[in-house]
């Protein structure tokens, strides 16, 4: 995931769909394939990471972090 922008890693819970999670499961599984013994090696915490990022970057989570706004209790 290229960007031009600085960026730093930041460990966070993050509220999801069950259905959500399930199916950047499943995506990462089949783009990882299978190892010869039939194992699946994809790491999905990361690519749940990575999912999430990607979505924070392409809908300017950064405009939205920046308004106050977003900030009411209401």
């Amino acid at each position: 995931m290229a960007e031009s922008k600085n960026t730093i890693a930041v460990r966070v819970n993050v509220e999801m769909t069950t259905s959500s999670l399930q199916a950047i499961v499943a995506n990462a599984k089949k783009i990882a394939g299978q190892d010869e013994r039939g194992f699946c090696n994809v790491d999905t915490a990361d690519k749940v990471s990575e999912i999430v990022s990607l979505f924070l970057l392409e809908n300017d989570f950064e405009t939205f972090a920046k308004d106050i706004k977003n900030y009411s209790d209401e």
